[in-house]
């Protein structure tokens, strides 16, 4: 059982909301091992970034990473202080992934956009700045 505080106390089998690699899920706790709980995937709340984490934006490096999701029914192990009680109602796992992918995608879109908009706006700078 965890002791962090109690409106976040967990216990085997309830319903926790936990991070794993930027992506965020819903699943049941099933076990606890050791400083970590044993998780199993139930929804997709966020999908995983894509790229290096370590240096966000930055296409350029020397692995462009790719995340999935991880899968339906999936069991994961994370630190305990990273799981939290989820109180919301657990969507179904395959329309919760594709609800988080086209968040991710209208995000990367308006990142595109904004960016080439910035850069249209520095070159013309570029230009009157001779």
């Amino acid at each position: 059982m965890m002791n962090d505080h109690s409106e976040n106390e967990c216990n085997i089998g309830d319903i926790v909301k936990i991070e794993v690699r930027s992506g965020q899920y819903a699943g049941e706790l099933i076990e606890f091992y050791g400083p970590r709980a044993v998780v199993k995937v139930l929804a997709v709340l966020k999908h995983p970034e894509q790229g290096d984490l370590h240096n966000p934006y930055n296409p350029d490096v020397a692995m462009f990473h790719e995340r999935r999701a991880l899968s339906y029914t999936e069991k994961t192990t994370v630190l305990l202080r990273d799981v939290k009680r989820y109180n919301g109602i657990v969507p179904e796992y395959h329309e919760s992934l594709h609800a988080a992918v086209a968040v991710e995608i209208e995000k990367l879109d308006a990142l595109h956009r904004w960016t080439a908009m910035g850069l249209a706006l520095m070159e013309q700078l570029k230009k009157e700045y001779k």
